[in-house]
Parts: C-alpha cells; structure tokens; sequence
C-alpha cells in the first residue's frame, strides 16, 4: 500500500482557534491520519500523511476554513507511514521566528517560480543563492554554488544575516528553503534590512524538483519526517538521521560502529572521556554559578546545632555552652539564652538553668548571619550515575556546623546537583585538602559505605611535619577517645578506639621540615593529626594539635592563613554498581615540597 504525503501552509488570519483544533484534531482520528497541523492566528503549517481518499478529506475540510480556500499542498508517496502520531497544536508562529512587524499573511518577497530560477541558473544570471535552513538539513543537499548560514535553528536567521556581504545588497538573491515556508518570513525581513531585490523561490526545493529535477541541485532534500530525505524524484532515499544531533546520515553513516540508534552518529559520537569532560565542565559552570557570590555571604538566619556528648548528660544547659565554647564568656552565653537563640531541636525556647541529656541536639540562632569566606575552587574529578568524586579546597567545611551552613561543600554540591543530595561517603577537616566521594542516592550510598566501615578503602594521604622521623617507614597505634572533649577535640586514650596509621618518609629538608605519605588503616576523627602530634611530628599549619596550640581559635582557618598541610592524594575502592577497582586523585598542593613532587611523579 502506498500512502499520500502532504506539506503545506498558509499564511492567513485565523480565529476561534481552540474549536478549530478539537474538530480537526477529532476529524484525523476519525480518518487515521498521522502528522502535524500547526494553528495559529498568523495561519496554518502542516505535515500529513494518510490514505489518499482521507487525505483529500482533510484538504477539503482544511479549504472550507475562511482564507485557505486555495490552500495548494505538495505531495508524494510512501510505503509506510512517515509519522507515528497526530497532533494538532496551537502556537503562536507557524514557523518560530520572533520578529516583530514580519506579517507574510499581509506581504511577502517577490516569487519567483522553479522554472524561472532554472532559467536563471541555465543562463548563468548573475544571483546569490542563500539557504535558510539549518545546518544539518544543508548537510544533505542544496543547490550548486549556494550561500549557507550554518544556523542550528531559524530564529538564528537575523543574526547570521549580519555575516553576509554588505554589497549583496544592491545584488539580487534568491532566498529558498524546504517548502516556501521559512523564506515568507525571511524575505520580509531582508527587505527591512536594506536588501534591495529579493526573490523567495515559491513551493521551495520540494516544488522545484518536482518541476525541475535535479538541475543545478546537489543531493537530496532533508524533509521533517521518517523520511528523512527525499531525492529530486521526491521519492524517499535510504538516508536516515541522528534524533541526538538531527545529523542527516548517509547509508555508510549507519554502517558505522559510532552510529548507536537513538544515541549516538559518527557526527556526535564521544568517546567516554570526551564526555566525562563535557559533562565536568558543566559542572565546574554551575560550581562558579552557585559560588558567585557564595551562599553564605547573603545576610540569612542561621541555625548552628550543638549535639549534646555522654560527659555533658544531666548538666544544666549554660554550663554546657560555658564548656563548649570557653572562647566566648559565660555573661554572652546567658544572654543568648534569654534572647531566644537557643533552640531545641523542636525549634522550642530553651532556658539556661535547662538539664540536657546526652544524644539532644540544640539549635543556637544567628540572625542575619554572614558567613566567613571560604575557598569555592572545587574541582569535580568525576561523574556517574551513582558516584560522585571531587577535589575538595580549603578552608571550605564539609557540611554545617559552628559558623557555616551554606558555605560548606555539601550545600555548594546540593544546588548544583539538586534535586539530587549527594552524600558523602567520608569527611575530611574543614583545613584539608583533596580528593572525597560523594553517592548519588541513598541505594549506592548503601552499597558503598560498608567498604569504608569495613576498612576496604585504601587512602593515601599527603602531609607536611616538623621535625624528622628516625625510619623511613613506621606506624602508630595509639587509641584515639570516642567522644570529643574540649572545643569538640578529640585526643590519645587508652579507653578509646583502636587506630592504625602507616607513614613513610617521602622527603627530608635540612630545616626539620618533612613531607610524608600518610596511610590511615582504621577511619577515625582527626586520626593522622592526632597521631603525628602524638608522635611528636605535629603537622604544619595544625593550630588545633599542633606544636603551637592558640586557645579559642577556630576550627576552620580563614581564608588567606597559613594553610594546613594535609592533603587526600589518592582513593580506591570498588564501584558500588560494577564492582570495578577505582582509583582517584588529587594533584598534590602548593605547600608540597618541590624536590618532593618530582619524587612522587616519578
């Protein structure tokens, strides 16, 4: 069975548009025609195909509408149906250009017929050809020696109309594009441009080789339908398109191994690397978009919590505070109290002379907070559909607490992801550096987070320390406390939880500065830091455990202070869906000794 192809359009204006497009959208159901109708106030644009006596039906309700009673549509034949659906749709333009005072249904250019442009073209007239369509239809044919624009769609026309020659001008151009339909707008709009003998090619390359053939002509026609093109004897060629870029693509396109149906052609084939860094550097934009300014530096009311520890149990709230926080006096700390900004967890007042008991969580109240700056250069090493891997900088807080809530990397990495949260699968200090692993929801987190609390993740850790080590390889052991004390500290404690760390010397200076390879076994807080100091190797830049401990100063440095010198270099582990080893890396700092970096990259 053959079936009938119809294009037309038509530029009149039209009213009552919602009736129309119920009756005639009721009508094709009725006739099992599948395409497009396009309505408008402008006119009418559509793409139809059917048996040939329900096609004559259409067209026959279609000429009874006031101002399409010459509605003339060029037809040819298929096999099958090039569409698979019907819809009836109103727009606002027949063809989407967007410039106003452009009225085809009041004025258009002057046409010129198939005939008259093969005879032009047969006598050599002096003319410009121009192309309006989109790039990828001009991919498979146009008319010899044409002028193409490279546009990707049609509201791109008046822009790259601003590339042509200004002495064409004077000259004159044929304009022509499928049908006839583009070239209606575009003519006009040249007109007003200055061009001053502009010819639009009337029933475009679909009336010319029905008239003409393949004279002065090039290839095939792309058409917007299954099709894809058709030749000059308007029957449908073996062409076929990419639905990913819209590629029109030749029979050895298809032939090609980067030709995936529905994914991919050998026009926008990527390989994986070429799309992981696609897919990293619009990140790194919406990174710099979501940081520009930071989110904490907009005034916002900022709720710090405070998570009560087994040695405060039963302790009236403000000698808690008085305990957490000795930095600041006890007089302040009672007047927040009597202010309201001490909160349950409830968001209830909470009273100074309140006994707390271990395991609640409270909530201090910053009005109008504004948050210190921190470093905003995250770097994304890495994406899937189930991890997410970054290259943390610093100072930048993993997630809220004291003076941060949302310049913190988890609520940086929450608006550039959302509606995902991402959820990390480790922490490091707000002080270090380097690489951290992030699940994408909350079934991978599953299945990754027990390599981690099974010890099966190999980290490798970067750190520079005073004083120099005896060996070149040697470990600690000591057990480190299972609750914070003071300023939420955590230290050496025969009572505490067992811990293992490995170091090996990478490189000694003469000035008792040296720079490690840190390998913690075990995964506890502050483990490396708490056991280099332990082992009298305090880590540069430690204003916490360090050789020179500052009473009251924060966790978090500021922005622009000596940093401290522990970097993540390396993670592996295996990927939660696959179950491949991978393995991760963070580019060494600054801080790194330079006869050390040649050391580790050789």
């Amino acid at each position: 069975m053959l079936f009938t192809n119809i294009a037309a359009y038509q530029f009149t204006p039209l009213t009552d548009l919602k009736p129309l497009r119920e009756r005639l959208a009721e009508q094709c159901r009725v006739w099992e025609l599948k395409g497009t109708i396009l309505l408008s106030t402008e006119g009418v644009n559509l793409f139809v195909a059917g048996k040939e006596r329900e096609i004559q039906l259409l067209l026959e309700a279609l000429r009874a509408i006031p101002g399409l009673e010459n509605l003339q549509p060029k037809v040819s034949e298929s096999v099958e149906l090039p569409f698979s659906r019907m819809l009836v749709r109103i727009k606002k333009e027949i063809i989407a250009f967007g410039i106003a005072g452009v009225e085809p249904a009041r004025r258009t250019s002057p046409k010129l017929s198939a005939q008259t442009l093969k005879q032009w073209l047969d006598e050599g007239r002096p003319l410009t050809l121009l192309d309006t369509r989109n790039d990828y239809e001009v991919k498979l044919g146009t008319f010899q020696s044409a002028q193409t624009l490279g546009i990707d769609h049609f509201r791109q026309f008046p822009a790259a109309l601003d590339t042509i020659p200004k002495e064409l001008k004077k000259q004159p151009v044929v304009i022509f594009c499928t049908g006839g339909i583009r070239c209606e707008k575009a003519g006009p709009y040249m007109e007003m441009q200055g061009f001053e003998h502009v010819y639009q090619l009337d029933g475009g390359i679909l009336k010319y080789f029905e008239e003409c053939g393949s004279s002065h002509y090039n290839g095939e026609c792309f058409v917007f339908d299954q099709r894809v093109g058709v030749d000059p004897s308007l029957h449908e060629t073996a062409s076929g398109q990419c639905f990913v870029c819209q590629a029109p693509l030749s029979p050895e396109d298809q032939e090609d191994s980067r030709y995936v149906a529905g994914h991919s052609c050998p026009h926008c084939y990527r390989t994986a690397d070429e799309q992981m860094r696609e897919v990293i550097e619009a990140r790194q934009a919406a990174i710099r978009r979501v940081t520009t300014p930071l989110p904490g530096s907009v005034p916002c009311d900022n709720f710090r919590p405070l998570q009560i520890s087994a040695r405060h149990d039963r302790q009236p709230l403000l000698d808690v505070l008085c305990s957490v926080f000795p930095q600041i006096p006890q007089i302040e700390l009672q007047r927040r109290c009597q202010d309201g900004l001490v909160l349950t967890a409830e968001r209830e007042v909470a009273a100074a002379a309140r006994v707390v008991r271990s395991g609640e969580r409270y909530l201090q109240l910053a009005r109008a907070a504004v948050e210190p700056p921190v470093d905003r250069d995250i770097q994304v090493l890495f994406e899937d559909e189930a991890l997410i891997v970054v290259r943390k900088p610093a100072p930048l807080p993993m997630h809220s607490g004291g003076r941060f809530d949302r310049n913190t990397l988890q609520h940086i990495l929450n608006l550039v992801y959302a509606p995902e949260k991402p959820r990390p699968a480790h922490r490091l200090d707000a002080n270090t550096t380097g690489v951290v692993v992030f699940s994408r929801t909350r079934h991978f987190a599953g299945l990754l987070q027990p390599q981690f609390a099974a010890g099966s993740v190999q980290k490798l850790y970067l750190t520079k320390v005073h004083g120099t080590p005896l060996d070149e390889r040697f470990a600690c052991e000591a057990p480190i406390s299972v609750d914070p004390g003071e300023m939420g500290l955590r230290a050496v404690d025969d009572k505490g939880l067992a811990a293992r760390t490995e170091f090996r010397v990478i490189d000694a200076s003469d000035n008792g500065i040296t720079l490690l390879e840190a390998r913690p076994i075990t995964g506890r807080t502050n483990q490396i830091r708490i056991h280099l100091a332990h082992l009298g190797y305090p880590i540069v830049g430690d204003q916490v455990y360090g050789r020179q401990k500052i009473p009251g100063t924060p966790h978090t440095l500021a922005l622009g202070d000596p940093p401290l010198c522990l970097h993540s270099w390396k993670i592996s582990f295996l990927h939660p869906l696959t179950c491949e080893r991978l393995h991760f890396e963070a580019e060494p700092p600054g801080w790194s000794l330079a006869e050390a970096k040649a050391s580790i990259i050789s």
